[in-house]
């Protein structure tokens, strides 16, 4: 079954030197491009992650020190994956917890602005564990029939996870195939940051998810201990959990603003 969409949507998979979303590096992405007529485009880099890629690392994807010294850093690649993605959803396989974070991380890091608003995420793996509790491999056999060559190369599994997703609607009836409901099938909880550090509860507000003020709401946190904000900014806290953040103070104050010229219009107008 093919997809249909209302505008592109990006498979995509990273490499990395580690599992950190905050401190690793990309050593390989690679991004699939499918448009709602149907057509397609894929790009694949090796990433010189100007970092030393350890051997527990290189042992999974085979990507090594040597092969990437001589690749482009992230930082002179991020603005043609920026160009690339614009505009589009995504998807891939274990993304929302992964592979998202990480891209916002070094995009953030070459200075170059993302985020996920107008856009959703489809992570294949939630769904493949709702249905099946797999691994991508496993997955790959499970559904397509096929075996999973050169596993952890990000465009074989980044090609795996396309033909996942597909396969997955003709199998599953009661799979929409709609963008937006696969986006809130694949995810298990509604964070306000990638890392889940700040979620949203049942009145669609955020809250902390860790520390002395867990499962209180940012806004009176930020309100009453102003320093809260000071020290997350300066921890070693993933740049778009400081991203968000800033905005979410940024409201608060416009809606200050706001409210206190609303204050003064109205006391104007009493007067006369």
């Amino acid at each position: 079954m093919e997809l249909e969409l209302k505008k592109p949507i990006i498979f995509f998979d990273l490499e990395t030197t580690g599992i950190n979303i905050a401190k690793d590096r990309i050593v390989e992405i690679s991004i699939l491009k499918v448009f709602p007529n149907g057509n397609k485009e894929s790009k694949t880099w090796l990433v010189n992650p100007e970092m030393e890629i350890p051997k527990e690392a290189s042992d999974i994807h085979g990507i090594t020190n040597e092969k990437v010294v001589t690749e482009p850093t992230f930082n002179e690649l991020a603005p043609e994956v920026s160009k690339m993605i614009e505009g589009c959803d995504m998807a891939g396989f274990n993304s929302n917890r992964f592979d998202i974070p990480l891209l916002a991380e070094e995009m953030l890091r070459a200075k170059v602005n993302f985020d996920m608003k107008d856009r959703v995420a489809i992570d294949v793996q939630v769904i493949f564990h709702k249905k099946e509790e797999r691994t991508l491999s496993a997955g790959y056999n499970f559904y397509c029939g096929k075996s999973l060559e050169n596993a952890h190369s990000a465009e074989a599994d980044t090609l795996a996870t396309y033909e996942i997703l597909k396969a997955q609607l003709d199998k599953y009836d009661d799979l929409e195939n709609d963008v937006n409901l696969l986006s809130e099938y694949s995810t298990h909880n509604k964070r306000a940051d990638f890392a889940g550090f700040i979620m949203f509860n049942d009145e669609k507000e955020e809250i902390f998810t860790f520390g002395k003020y867990k499962g209180q709401k940012v806004v009176d946190i930020l309100t009453k201990d102003k320093g809260y904000y000071s020290w997350i900014q300066n921890a070693d806290f993933p740049l778009y959990t400081k991203k968000v953040l800033s905005e979410l103070k940024e409201r608060m104050f416009t809606n200050k603003k706001e409210n206190t010229l609303e204050d003064l219009q109205n006391k104007f107008n009493q007067k006369f």
